[in-house]
């Protein structure tokens, strides 16, 4: 078996089977391409069913000497991903990781943004221009929805139940779910809906997307990035943020204002209440305080 076809079945199990996103099955696939890579520069011709846990070691020690801990485990993560597939359709025996364990990394919090610097990014949009209101409605639904960046960009009009105070939203493996949306949300979506986009000249197949670009397609993960990047810009942020950090600023604010975590991870679509269970990390102080105020023992012993 050759490196591309191990691949392409590999790509089709993380698809067909696992169900997993287009971005995630390319983090997957990459990580093993730098494997190839690797096998390729050192004049090595093992093939995937043929490579020994030495050669892999060897790779894994050359990455580490460019890579912090947590890249490191990633490659690691992936690598052991793919083995276990080739175990797994019986064209291993062995599996080369086996004893290979990923670096210590501790937990990284998300970063998150208070209720003052939401609204001061929102009220930094330029509303002059036609993309502004456009803008506007996708920062709101990422913050008032605790959406994905694909999320967004994938949304369509036919998901919005509006009369119901839900939207649909495809998540990961496309899997769908139903989330709460407010009022104000409602409104800025609605006033870039018949205000802007309806002036527009939609490109075919675009017509059901609901956050287009100026061309009249849908817009891409890239320039959703952008737009956030040059607001935190342009009010002198320091924080280093992204469209995500609007998701877990939704569910530290939900949970600092008491919704339940069971509540949130529906929400977020997380599969594991695991995932969800880092805002209660963030959110550990907070929890003091309301035992040291509330509870009837507060006092001393």
């Amino acid at each position: 078996m050759k490196w591309q076809q191990a691949l392409a079945d590999y790509r089709h199990y993380l698809k067909i089977e696992r169900g997993l996103s287009d971005n995630t099955q390319q983090n997957y696939i990459r990580d093993i391409k730098k494997l190839v890579l690797f096998l390729d520069t050192h004049g090595l011709t093992d093939n995937p069913i043929q490579i020994a846990k030495e050669t892999v070691q060897r790779f894994i020690y050359e990455v580490a000497k460019t890579m912090n801990p947590r890249s490191q485990a990633r490659i690691i993560s992936g690598l052991k991903s793919f083995f276990n597939y080739l175990v797994f359709e019986e064209y291993r025996k062995d599996h080369p990781l086996d004893l290979i364990e990923s670096p210590k990394i501790g937990r990284k919090l998300p970063d998150t943004l208070s209720e003052d610097e939401i609204n001061t990014l929102i009220s930094a949009i330029d509303l002059s221009k036609p993309e502004g209101e456009r803008n506007r409605a996708m920062i709101e639904t990422l913050y008032g929805c605790g959406l994905r960046a694909s999320e967004l960009i994938n949304l369509k009009i036919s998901d919005l139940f509006f009369e119901e105070d839900f939207i649909k939203v495809t998540g990961k493996g496309d899997k769908q779910r139903f989330v709460p949306i407010s009022p104000i949300n409602k409104k800025y979506i609605e006033i870039y809906r018949m205000e802007i986009r309806i002036h527009q000249i939609i490109q075919k197949g675009f017509e059901d997307i609901l956050f287009l670009n100026r061309r009249g397609k849908q817009l891409t993960r890239a320039m959703l990035f952008t737009i956030v990047k040059r607001l935190a810009e342009k009010i002198g942020l320091q924080k280093n943020i992204s469209p995500h950090t609007f998701r877990h600023s939704f569910a530290t604010h939900l949970l600092q204002n008491g919704a339940d975590l069971r509540a949130i991870q529906q929400m977020l679509g997380h599969e594991s209440i695991t995932t969800t269970e880092i805002y209660f990390h963030i959110n550990r102080n907070d929890l003091s305080r309301v035992m040291n105020e509330f509870h009837p023992r507060k006092g001393d012993g």
